[in-house]
């Protein structure tokens, strides 16, 4: 008896790894593996995520956020208010409304003060009817090291919006503004380099990459190539984003070096940036 349940456990074992290879575990073992359930494009929720926290040189805190949306495909928009707050404080504490599908790695930094202590801020979405929030502090067994990896010294890349102009680096969002009038598209200039650290030996990869997507906005949209090559001479990308209505939109680039989205895992080493385009009408002066 004992052996025949081995071979049960067993068989069960490698049908449930042939599934996860195969992407198909639902189809193999349906109604048969609690908690987990099948992939959908649309009709998901979203669900905030703590990243960790880390010191700032002043003696602030910088508290990590992402987040999860479920779907494979729907991007789902969250206005600021009672289903996108962050309280105490907020609701407004520069987190997103505009939710790409799956996983959003180290979106955005919340800080706080010297003496935050054990207090929480709590970070509350609702979406598709369904209601989702994390209290977040600091936590010591949180805390992360953002800004240099300590295996090898890694460090995030560096970004500016004007060749040799200022410069941010890390999780907290770097920001500059711009102004367009519809139709015409806006420009998106990003510099960056690199320390070219990793942990890979044989990673033969570019020393970082920039990704953009819609952070806030009104309407949809279009960029003319999310991930822009760059120069590896002067480390510049240039990519377009058009608009499909007037507003105020925040486009959010991310610079990942070798460790991937998130760190691969160490929380370290991504660097966001932050563009506020304020799009006016057509014959608007």
């Amino acid at each position: 008896m004992r052996m025949q349940r081995l071979a049960i456990v067993s068989a069960a074992i490698a049908l449930l790894i042939t599934g996860w290879l195969t992407g198909s575990v639902q189809a193999q073992l349906p109604g048969q593996l609690p908690g987990v359930e099948p992939l959908h494009d649309n009709g998901q929720d979203v669900t905030p995520a703590f990243e960790g926290w880390f010191k700032n040189p002043d003696g602030t805190f910088d508290i990590t956020l992402g987040y999860n949306n479920r779907n494979l495909k729907e991007e789902i928009d969250i206005p600021i208010g009672p289903n996108n707050k962050i309280e105490p404080g907020g609701p407004d504490q520069g987190q997103p409304t505009h939710f790409m599908p799956r996983r959003g790695w180290g979106v955005f930094t919340v800080t706080v003060p010297k003496d935050f202590g054990t207090k929480k801020i709590t970070w509350t979405l609702t979406s598709n009817g369904r209601t989702n929030a994390i209290p977040v502090g600091l936590d010591p067994r949180w805390e992360i090291d953002a800004l240099k990896e300590a295996t090898v010294g890694n460090t995030p890349p560096v970004l500016a919006f004007k060749e040799g102009g200022p410069s941010g680096q890390g999780p907290r969002p770097f920001t500059t503004t711009m102004t367009v009038t519809l139709p015409n598209p806006a420009t998106l200039d990003i510099w960056g380099s690199d320390d070219n650290r990793n942990k890979g030996r044989n990673y033969n990869g570019p020393p970082f990459t920039i990704t953009w997507s819609q952070y806030r906005g009104p309407g949809t949209v279009t960029f003319g190539k999310t991930k822009p090559e760059i120069d590896k001479a002067t480390g510049h990308s240039s990519t377009t984003a058009t608009f499909s209505a007037p507003g105020e939109y925040w486009l959010k680039a991310v610079g990942n070096d070798s460790s991937g989205d998130g760190g691969g895992g160490f929380q370290c080493c991504w660097s966001n940036a932050i563009v506020k385009v304020t799009v006016r009408s057509a014959g608007t002066q």
